[in-house]
């Protein structure tokens, strides 16, 4: 074995560490698969989904009860922030106080979630965003509760799926859904103002600065429900016009499909 290929090894679990992933669909699915995949033992529960079209989740033991002997589990829920809180609170009660909690902090800071929950210490915030699952990096926030010790534990588990820590300042949005999402909701105002046909816009981008995809592609892949998600906490949260949502992508969140002109005789 190559000096290469014992330090891949090394960042593997030794054994089928329990993993628990509660929260929307299908980011309960894009890391179960992924920590999978890197030998963990998986446990998921849905509580609310977006594109269920492309769910496949019965390569997944599904529980709503966190197993015993589960040592991490992940809190995936952008939308539904009633059902997030329960699932935290139920994972705060359920699990070992030495067990952290990896909280997406996209539409609601990992502070705010803190005070839903009584081991404060456990939570950290993460950029859990649809299909930025395989990327090399993720956005870690922790908060003014979060000591060495869990911060140390959330780095080797990130590692060990093949992750790099960036640590950013616990903040709506992030850093890339926060810019993500205003790009889509920009071509969303040029859409409706008719400047361009949604391929157009697309083309523009890739071709203009170099996007693996236009803004249109990226929010169908994303989600609208969880582009407008979260807008609508930036919006709330920093009371910004630059957050003000576009109606066309409001109306894509709701019923998913594209307005159209009425057509005369």
């Amino acid at each position: 074995m190559t000096a290469k290929e014992k330090k891949k090894t090394s960042k593997r679990p030794a054994t089928r560490t329990a993993l628990y992933i509660v929260g929307d669909s299908p980011l309960v699915e894009e890391y179960a698969r992924l920590c999978s995949q890197r030998g963990y033992g998986v446990v998921i529960h849905r509580t609310s989904e977006e594109g269920s079209a492309r769910r496949k989740s019965d390569e997944f033991r599904q529980s709503a009860i966190v197993p015993p002997g589960t040592h991490l589990a992940l809190e995936v829920s952008n939308i539904d922030l009633e059902a997030k809180k329960k699932n935290l609170q139920k994972l705060d009660n359920a699990l070992p106080a030495t067990a952290a909690i990896l909280t997406s902090s996209v539409t609601v800071s990992a502070s705010e979630q803190a005070t839903w929950i009584h081991k404060r210490h456990r939570l950290v915030g993460f950029s859990a965003f649809p299909t930025f699952s395989d990327g090399p990096l993720v956005e870690v926030a922790p908060t003014v509760h979060t000591p060495p010790e869990t911060l140390e534990v959330v780095q080797k588990f990130f590692l060990s799926i093949g992750k790099e820590c960036e640590y950013i300042q616990d903040r709506v949005g992030l850093v890339l859904p926060r810019v993500l999402c205003q790009i889509i909701n920009e071509a969303c105002f040029a859409l409706q103002e008719d400047v361009a046909a949604p391929r157009d816009v697309d083309t523009a981008m890739k071709l203009g600065v170099n996007y693996p995809l236009g803004p249109i592609e990226w929010a169908d892949n994303i989600g609208f429900g969880t582009v407008y998600a979260v807008l609508a906490a930036l919006e709330n949260d920093l009371r910004d016009d630059r957050y003000r949502i576009a109606p066309l992508l409001k109306q894509m969140a709701q019923t998913g499909e594209w307005w159209k002109k009425p057509t005369t005789s």
